[in-house]
Order: C-alpha cells, then structure tokens, then sequence
C-alpha cells in the first residue's frame, strides 16, 4: 500500500497524520444534510419512486424528494445505516439525506459517510435519534480535487465489490447449512432414521408418511400446559427465548423492556417446551419453539407445555421446532389469530415413535447439529473479519493513511 509524500498533523485525536494537501475542516465543509419528509396517508400516492427509510427502501411513492445520485443516513431505527441510492427517491424522516453535494463526487461522498461509526454520534438511550447537525459538525479531513475524489470512488468501488463477493457467497454457504438443518431435523421427527422402515399414511397432509410402527396422539394426551405460577418471587432465574433458544436474563437489568414485578411469571423447569404463540400475524420469521434446560422464570405470555413420560422432553422440542419451521402454528385455532392458548392447539398431531427411537433421534439430531452450528460458526467468524477488513480498507483510503494513484 502506497503512502502520500508528506503529512501533517489533523489536530483530530483519533485521525492522527493527514495528507498534506488535504483539507481540514467538518463534514458540512463537504456536504449538506437534511432529515427527510413525513409520509403520511393525506399525502402519499403509491406510484414507483422508491421510499427510502433509515436502512432502505420501506415503500413506493408517486414522488420524489431528492434526484439522483443520493446517500441517505439512518436517523431512527437503524442509526448511522448508509445507502447510496441511484434513482429519484423520497426521503422518508426516519432518514436523513444528502440535500446538497457541494460538486464533490457522490460515491466518494459515501465512502466518507461509510469510514467512520456514524451511529455513535446518536442521542437517546430508550430510542435512540440522530441529529444531522451531530454528523454534520463531525471533524475530518478530505481532498476537495475532483480527480482525487474519482480516483479513491473508483478504487473503492472495486474493492469493496470484491469483498462483497466473497461475503454473499459465504452468507449463501450458511444459509444452505441452515436449511440442511432444518430439513434434517424435520425428516428425523417425522420419518426416522432408518429409511427402509416400512411406511403408513399419518392421515395429516402437511406431516405425509410415517414409519408403520409410529403411534400419534393429540396433544393434550401427552402433554400438559404448565400453570406454576412465580408468587412471591419464589424464584428469580429470570429467562427468555431468543432466535429457538431459552437463554438467561439479567433480572435487575435497565436494558431492554421488562415488566415492573415477575410476580404471575411461570416456574419452568428442566425438560418443558416453551412455545411463543404471540404475534402471530406480524412476524412469520421467528423461531418460536425453546427447550429449557434449568429451573427459571419466564412470562406466562408464553406457552409452556410438559411432556408426558411417552415422550423423550427432547425429542418433543425437536418435534415441535419442526412444525414451527413448517409454519404449522399460523393456521391452528380456526384460522390465522394473534395468539393462540393450550386449547387452539389441543389436538395437534404428536408423532410418538418408541421411546428408544425418539432417543436415538435426539442423539442424532444433537450430534448433526453440533456440526452443522460448528461449519456455520466458523463462516460467520469469516463474514465478521471480512466485514472487519472491508470497513479497514474504506478507512484506510478515505483518511489518506493508503494513497490511492489510480481508480
């Protein structure tokens, strides 16, 4: 990496040397902002201008506010978001946009936005805000030569097409891991292990064909909805299920939204299935389905169920997770509701294999997933370094510490 022929001293703490010939000064020197519109039903016509909000396109107006090129900034929702935008849009005031470019070249303008951590100049700590003023009078130091400007856009742009090759091509790799999994999770709960078992009709179209040996029980037979209720703060193991996972809160934490008292909470305990069957309507994504592993607290907003001694607690997880990924629960309770109790779900179909089938399922399932999650980790941990490496090399070039020669 080539360096400039001489530097001198920003008088920015955390820049350090700038090239000599750059300027210093704050980013209104380079642009100007301007927080976006209010899109309200009085005024919108749906048209083909694409809306854009703190991190992208949320609709489609009849009008523009901003020709193109355009940048846009996160302002609420997801803080310091930058997107460079090539077509007419409107602004929406979740966003704050570039309103005037000042003749510097509009993807090097970007890159400026993308080189330093525009989020942590927001305000607010329960909902946090950013003031284009804040970015605005932010210190740094550019190149005002339009040849300069190109020759860095230009580089970038290469560069950082490259690096995000390899990042959708890693993402596509732990996406096809993940869907592996789910896919070999729903076989090994629904068909087994040994595919030359003989099969019969379950009678249950979106569950098809099971081994002929399986037995299936409605749920309210081998199971039952936990009503332990935490009073008296008998216990204060505070949980919560998060992304398929029942994890440990911090109950005298401030973070995040919790209630005043956990007084009405349910006690579940090692080996339940805690089901969220909330929000139904609005979130389709969700992994809905926890296994819990030790004695806690968790809302009664939650279903809790507590598995027979027909069924392996394990295995009851799995197979419950399996609907959720089928998105079996969206249609129970006579249609699709917000939430569903204990009754809308009662006789959902259980598939009961002998107990030391659903054992060998579990291990099964324990020791693909551990592999599986192992392969996804590390792919991750290659999306994080190049997502790293990417944000070194725009900070890099756009503070002068990489001296760009040609785009």
């Amino acid at each position: 990496m080539e360096r400039y022929a001489s530097y001198k001293d920003s008088g920015i703490s955390w820049l350090g040397l700038t090239p000599s010939h750059w300027t210093v000064g704050r980013i209104k020197n380079l642009m100007s902002l301007q927080r976006g519109y209010d899109l309200s039903q009085d005024n919108f016509v749906e048209g083909d201008v694409p809306v854009f909000g703190s991190n992208g396109i949320v609709g489609y107006h009849n009008v523009a506010t901003t020709k193109a090129p355009g940048i846009t900034i996160g302002r609420s929702g997801s803080i310091g978001a930058v997107n460079y935008v090539d077509t007419d849009f409107w602004a929406h005031n979740t966003a704050i946009y570039v309103k005037d470019m000042k003749n510097n070249n509009a993807r090097y303008l970007y890159y400026v936005l993308l080189s330093f951590n525009i989020a942590n100049l927001g305000n607010g700590s329960v909902v946090p805000t950013l003031d284009r003023k804040n970015v605005e009078t932010m210190p740094f130091s550019f190149t005002l030569n339009s040849e300069e400007q190109l020759a860095i856009a230009m580089y970038l742009d290469r560069r950082t097409s490259a690096i995000d090759e390899v990042l959708t091509d890693l993402q596509s790799q732990a996406e096809m891991l993940d869907t592996y999994k789910r896919e070999l999770i729903a076989g090994a709960v629904t068909k087994g292990l040994d595919k030359a078992t003989p099969s019969k009709d379950s009678g249950v179209e979106w569950i098809g064909e099971i081994p002929v040996h399986w037995e299936q029980h409605p749920l309210f037979t081998v199971a039952k909805e936990n009503m332990v209720r935490n009073t008296s703060m008998a216990c204060n193991n505070l949980l919560s299920l998060s992304y398929g996972k029942i994890i440990k809160k911090d109950i005298d934490t401030n973070f995040g939204l919790l209630p005043a008292s956990f007084e009405g909470y349910q006690i579940v305990q090692p080996g339940y299935t805690v089901l969220r069957l909330t929000d139904l309507q609005n979130d389709k994504r969700s992994l809905r389905t926890g296994f819990v592993t030790e004695t806690g607290i968790i809302t009664s907003a939650y279903l809790g169920l507590i598995p027979s001694l027909q069924l392996d607690s394990k295995y009851f997880t799995y197979l419950l997770h399996a609907y959720d990924l089928l998105k079996i629960y969206y249609g129970l309770g006579g249609g699709l509701r917000q939430t569903l109790k204990f009754t809308d779900m009662k006789r959902l179909p259980v598939l009961t294999p002998p107990m030391t089938e659903q054992q060998q399922i579990v291990e099964f399932i324990d020791s693909k997933s551990t592999k599986i999650d192992g392969l996804i980790a590390d792919i991750k941990a290659q999306i994080d370094k190049l997502k790293q490496y990417r944000q070194i090399v725009i900070h890099g070039v756009v503070t002068g510490k990489i001296k760009v020669t040609e785009g």
